[in-house]
């Protein structure tokens, strides 16, 4: 990777030409609803065994009941051949109850909530507005082993966007973490060294997920020949060294950094315009992204692991069952795809991957 911009450099071990790993899980998704889901999900039923949905829908999900009532639309939208595990998440609220959350752990599908900040990025005006107020909410999460996944940004309007996720681990991140010892923290689409080493210093209970986007592209990626607006997500892309830093946590072979991709499909038009949604939609090449990163720095060893044991173990899951390929070969995807009535413009628009998933 160049220090300017995150692109490729020559892979360190190109003596390898192929990877076989377990199947992998992706635990952090995007999905939408009706023919968007339909589009997007083949990509990920693909290359996956499970993903950890993301609730923030419109209305978001915030019950049991929506969330069955969402599994089964994902359930119907996989292809007929896959093998494919949707795992579901609700969307914490001011208003969640202590009961939903014993609801949840009954359940056996929902695996989590999902804390959004309110104004923090796509769909989270629902969110939370004060810490405070879901502070009961926690506590039952605590009680029944629930795991509470962070969207990690303080939303002060005052507060430099590039610094937004420090500050939420410096204030908001610590206090949770030591006010709720024996609650399962993920911190999630880490982007900083502040994140990273707050998770490595933490106890077991603390984990967090890493993007491709975040591993392969720094700030100055998303201005590199004019402005990239399919490099936008948020948390938006940092500087050099925070993307080496979470190059180092990701194959450090710690069980406490696994997968998540955030694949966060937009359609073109919310895009490519004044004011376009944030998320880099991923999922066609995810595990293809996640090889070129690790290679980049001589790591393919420790990719098994951080794709397809570290999650699951952190979750309490099985591992999966199966395998997939990835295999070195120069290939380019295409720059668009359907999206229901509408298309998605890939990160990978105009360039060439080194490694392809095996059919």
């Amino acid at each position: 990777m160049s220090n300017e911009s995150g692109a490729s450099a020559s892979p360190p071990f190109a003596a390898v030409t192929e990877l076989r790993l377990g199947r992998p899980d992706d635990f952090h998704l995007h999905l939408r609803d009706g023919a968007a889901l339909e589009s997007v999900l083949p990509f990920t039923a693909r290359q996956f065994g499970r993903a950890l949905v993301m609730p923030n829908l419109k209305p978001p999900v915030t019950t049991v009941a929506m969330a069955a009532a969402y599994r089964e639309r994902i359930l119907r939208a996989c292809p007929a051949d896959a093998t494919f595990e949707p795992l579901m998440t609700l969307y914490l609220t001011d208003h969640t109850t202590a009961d939903e959350v014993a609801r949840v752990a009954e359940s056996g599908f929902i695996k989590a909530f999902k804390y959004y900040p309110a104004g923090a990025t796509t769909h989270s005006d629902s969110g939370v507005t004060a810490l405070k107020n879901v502070y009961p909410v926690l506590a039952a999460m605590q009680q029944h082993g629930v795991v509470l996944c962070i969207h990690g940004e303080t939303t002060d309007p005052a507060t430099d966007v590039f610094d937004r996720e420090a500050i939420f681990v410096e204030h908001s991140l610590t206090q949770i973490v030591r006010d709720f010892p024996a609650l399962k923290v993920v911190v999630e689409h880490i982007t900083t060294r502040e994140a990273a080493d707050f998770v490595d210093a933490a106890a077991a209970n603390v984990g967090a997920t890493i993007t491709p986007q975040h591993l392969l592209f720094n700030r100055t990626s998303i201005f590199s020949g004019g402005i990239r607006p399919h490099l936008y997500c948020l948390p938006i892309l940092k500087r050099e060294s925070h993307r080496q830093r979470l190059l180092a946590a990701a194959t450090s072979g710690s069980p406490k950094f696994f997968l998540g991709t955030d694949s966060a499909p937009h359609s073109r038009n919310s895009k490519e315009t004044c004011c376009g949604a944030a998320g880099c939609f991923t999922s066609h090449a995810a595990m293809e992204l996640y090889a070129e990163a690790f290679d980049a720095v001589g790591a393919l060893d420790k990719l098994d692991a951080f794709a397809s044991r570290f999650g699951a173990r952190f979750y309490g899951l099985p591992r999966n069952a199966g395998t997939i390929t990835l295999r070195r070969e120069t290939w380019s995807p295409p720059d668009a795809f359907a999206f229901g009535q509408e298309t998605i413009v890939p990160l990978t628009q105009g360039r060439a991957l080194g490694w392809r998933l095996g059919a």
